[in-house]
């Protein structure tokens, strides 16, 4: 039965081989789509703290020597249960996402007294700004400023990350956060805080942390850095603590 036929016949039209085709691959489309929306919700979902997916200490793994934790920079309770340290670049935009993370642990957690927060400087060499910015968060907190400049330098990275004039744009931070601009501006046209930066990039290199950010709960190195998986671990270590 030809097509005219089929319609006179049936009253509906047919379906030749090319229909049948863009049917056959729109239903492949929307099973795609359906999938991929699947796994981003997956993905995003926070995992349980007894999860085995989450990230465990690498076998025979030592403790974090604690005493290296004076060339980072801290915050909170220094008997809390759990401590979490961040090896970082401002300059990196894998870091300017984590932070979003690390600013809830503050106040969901560090503030709580329940975990103790370390974040260590490490500018990567192809991060022209990096340094500055490392020196910047050290200069502001002279003026205990650090966790101020340290979320504005994270919060502000598209705007000065291919600055040319990294200290005027720093002091111009400082300023608006109500800092003696002077001392500030003095403070980062001396490198004052450059030792204490390297410092930190030793204990980097000492500890083979390769990349940035890399984020441990105590000895425990996170595999997917964000909000999710590390307030899943803390949760976890928390629970182990008690």
């Amino acid at each position: 039965m030809g097509e005219a036929n089929r319609r006179k016949t049936t009253g509906q039209p047919g379906y030749d081989r090319a229909g049948r085709r863009r049917l056959g691959w729109l239903a492949i489309a929307v099973a795609v789509v359906i999938a991929i929306v699947a796994g981003l919700v997956l993905m995003t979902q926070p995992p349980e703290k007894t999860s085995e997916a989450l990230p465990v200490a690498a076998t025979e793994a030592e403790p974090f020597p604690v005493h290296l934790d004076r060339f980072g920079v801290s915050v909170g309770a220094e008997d809390a249960p759990v401590v979490v340290r961040e090896f970082a670049d401002y300059q990196c935009p894998a870091c300017g996402r984590f932070a979003d993370a690390s600013r809830r642990l503050k106040e969901e957690y560090v503030a709580a007294g329940k975990v103790r927060f370390v974040f260590f400087d490490l500018p990567l060499r192809q991060h022209q700004n990096a340094m500055p910015a490392a020196m910047a968060a050290r200069c502001a907190g002279d003026q205990d400023g650090y966790w101020a400049m340290h979320d504005a330098l994270f919060a502000k990275q598209g705007e000065w990350s291919g600055t040319s004039k990294p200290v005027d744009m720093f002091s111009r931070y400082a300023s608006e956060q109500g800092l003696d601009e002077r001392r500030f501006r003095r403070c980062m046209t001396t490198e004052l805080h450059r030792e204490d930066i390297e410092a930190s990039v030793q204990v980097a290199q000492q500890m083979r942390v390769l990349s940035t950010p890399t984020v441990l709960v105590d000895n425990i190195q996170l595999t997917r850095p964000g909000w999710g998986q590390l307030s899943a671990v803390v949760e976890r270590e928390l629970a182990a603590a008690e």
